[in-house]
């Protein structure tokens, strides 16, 4: 919650104090910082399954250090390709990539934390790197600085986060490790595809929207009215974080799976309840320049909401090994863009058809996930 309420305070505040002409490429390299700690959270995943599994922490953590010299290499290049194709500053682009490799290794020490159980400490470390991130952007900003300051800012918050996860996760007590349980860099690129359609669907509206609406309010609007959709999205991703340790055990994930799934649905009910009657409330901490899109952050929230029971579903994919599933999820995504290229040419437009894909996108899913629990993996 603290991790979460602090991604929005920045978005919110971002919207404020860049204006509606600003606020779209801030919110754009969000969404691009997001896509890059796909690595991240496969790595987590990864991690925790191994950890379970009975991997070593130090072969564990030699594993992350590989992935965050992979990524590190990877942001590089892409740093003049995402600056053509979202037309941004190249050093606001530097600074949001630039973040990943230490996404990385924050990550790796999470998936110690969450493999082992401890969640009392993985609270702390992930409260603390919502802190770290946000606090040293919303400084910049409040000083006068623009976007690529904040975003260079919250890459050293990251940073530091890592150090501080890397001191609370040290070296816990768990069974001794098989000496023949290696990890390669392998299952987290499996891992990591399964992870990367997830996040590009939850995202790729806010990477087209400028695409399709160009730099203008309407698209700034349709930035902010996707936190709302990332609210419902992430509030409850402590669902996934503690049931996936039974997830990867063979004799309970059936059960993990359906409690999640069933979870994650009551919970997207209450969020998009909770959007609709809070909407009159928007325009009065985003500013007025924001109220033609109050009616429509119900909508905003059900996509949120609905992308967290797709989450919950390709969470049980990778603890059981089974990524053949993010082909689904890959084949959402292609309709998603093309619709939205070819008829999203206004804010309404746009987020009905992110909603309509990817309700059938997690329907498709969860019920291929549910059909195939009980049966035992490959």
């Amino acid at each position: 919650m603290t991790a979460n309420v602090a991604g929005y305070l920045l978005q919110v505040l971002a919207s404020r104090w860049l204006g509606v002409a600003g606020f779209s490429e801030f919110a754009s390299l969000l969404a691009v910082q997001l896509l890059c700690a796909v690595p991240a959270l496969a790595l987590q995943n990864v991690v925790a399954r191994e950890l379970v599994r009975g991997a070593s922490v130090p072969a564990l953590r030699r594993l992350q250090w590989r992935c965050a010299v992979i990524v590190a290499v990877l942001a590089l290049v892409l740093v003049p390709l995402v600056t053509l194709a979202l037309d941004v500053n190249v050093l606001a682009c530097a600074a949001a990539l630039g973040a990943a490799p230490a996404l990385v290794l924050l990550a790796g020490e999470q998936g110690i934390l969450q493999g082992s159980n401890r969640f009392r400490r993985l609270a702390v470390v992930l409260g603390a790197a919502g802190v770290a991130r946000v606090a040293p952007a919303l400084v910049v900003l409040v000083l006068g600085g623009g976007t690529s300051a904040a975003l260079f800012a919250a890459a050293l918050g990251l940073a530091a986060a890592a150090v501080f996860a890397r001191f609370v996760a040290g070296a816990p007590r768990v069974r001794a490790a098989l000496a023949e349980h290696t990890v390669g860099v392998l299952p987290v690129i499996r891992a990591a595809q399964v992870q990367a359609a997830l996040m590009a669907l939850s995202s790729a509206d806010l990477i087209v929207v400028r695409m399709v609406l160009g730099d203008t309010d309407d698209a700034s609007r349709y930035a902010l009215g996707t936190v709302a959709a990332k609210i419902a999205f992430w509030l409850p991703q402590a669902v996934g974080v503690v049931l996936y340790p039974r997830m990867a055990q063979p004799a309970h994930s059936a059960r993990a799976i359906r409690d999640a799934l069933a979870v994650l649905s009551g919970i997207g009910i209450v969020a998009v309840l909770g959007a609709a009657l809070a909407a009159p409330l928007a325009p009065l901490f985003a500013g007025s320049d924001y109220a033609p899109i109050q009616g429509l952050l119900w909508l905003f929230a059900l996509h949120g909401a609905i992308l967290a029971v797709l989450q919950g579903a390709v969470l049980s994919a990778i603890a059981l090994d089974r990524t053949a599933l993010a082909a689904l999820a890959w084949a959402g995504l292609a309709v998603e863009v093309t619709l939205t290229l070819l008829f999203a040419h206004s804010v309404p437009a746009l987020i009905t058809i992110c909603v309509c894909v990817a309700a059938t996108t997690t329907a498709v899913v969860a019920a291929t996930v549910l059909r195939t629990a009980d049966t035992p993996s490959d």
